[in-house]
């Protein structure tokens, strides 16, 4: 009996911790970009699905973007398809395009719909071609070195960047108490499909609802200083300075940059959370400590 006490006293500290920050973003919209690690074990799949419902439950509104880049090469092997990355970015020619429509927009986009209403929710399942609600444009990838004398652009097919998005759906599916899980396939000006980084249109989709939070699902523990501490709390000075002195580089700054930009574009904080700890996302919302780094655009007093 004194351990079910124990038990109980323990949720109530919970739920006491929680209750400030539950009251603090009733009504705001948190953009969540899912993939990687937290897509890679049932544990960690059915946490995730249960934190995005009771997000809404408590009168959150959380819109989801994800990812599936493994899920991608694995259809293109079996496909006998070769990928080729520049810049970490998928080469995306018409027949890798269409393999990306098929992963991103039915398989991935359609399991992460079902797992989230088996738990209790009311998720929509949309690429960005559905009511043009990523509209996009080829991005263009230059490369220079010292010897050449302008800078070579290299064409990586049907990879692109966003340049609007259609918030009057969102937010229509979200006052209608929908749970929007967003496939990153933009559309062009003339219908044509393009494959773009799951953080860039995450960012973006918050960017356009002047989301309260962006939230990075990663594989690490958050931002780390040089001796490996977790760093949390910064502004976007001090990231500036961090990407100056060396201490964020390489595979990290596309998902800095990605979170600067989004502060910067009007959300009030951007967050880069471990998304191998299960119930990463209530951690890091609903508990002082968190499980990742904070980023702000609040200046420091």
């Amino acid at each position: 009996m004194s351990q079910s006490r124990d038990d109980a006293a323990q949720v109530a500290r919970v739920l006491a911790e929680a209750l400030p920050y539950i009251r603090r973003f009733v009504g705001k919209t948190l953009v969540i970009k899912y993939g990687g690690n937290a897509m890679e074990t049932d544990e960690l799949k059915n946490s995730f699905a249960r934190d995005v419902v009771l997000m809404k439950a408590v009168g959150i509104n959380p819109v989801v973007v994800h990812g599936g880049g493994p899920q991608i090469g694995d259809l293109l092997n079996r496909l006998s398809i070769e990928s080729h990355f520049i810049d970490g970015m998928r080469v995306t020619d018409a027949q890798t395009m269409d393999v990306v429509e098929m992963v991103l927009g039915g398989q991935v986009n359609k399991d992460i719909v079902n797992l989230i209403n088996r738990h209790g929710g009311s998720a929509i399942g949309l690429t960005g071609k559905d009511a043009e609600l990523i509209r996009a444009k080829k991005l263009t990838v230059t490369r220079q070195t010292p010897e050449m004398t302008k800078p070579e652009i290299i064409d990586i097919g049907h990879v692109g960047e966003v340049t609007g998005v259609n918030t009057d759906l969102l937010n229509m599916l979200v006052k209608g108490d929908f749970i929007p899980v967003i496939a990153p396939i933009g559309v062009g000006a003339n219908g044509e499909s393009y494959n773009i980084n799951a953080d860039l249109v995450a960012g973006k989709v918050a960017e356009a609802l002047k989301a309260e939070k962006l939230m990075l699902l990663t594989n690490i523990a958050g931002l780390m200083d040089k001796q490996g501490q977790v760093l949390t709390g910064l502004t976007t000075e001090q990231v500036d300075s961090l990407i100056a002195d060396g201490t964020i580089y390489g595979g990290m700054l596309p998902k800095i940059r990605c979170a600067l930009e989004a502060v910067q574009g009007g959300v009030t904080s951007a967050h880069i959370i471990d998304g191998r700890v299960p119930n990463a996302v209530l951690l890091e919302i609903f508990t002082d400590i968190g499980v990742g780094t904070l980023i702000t655009n609040r200046k420091h007093s």
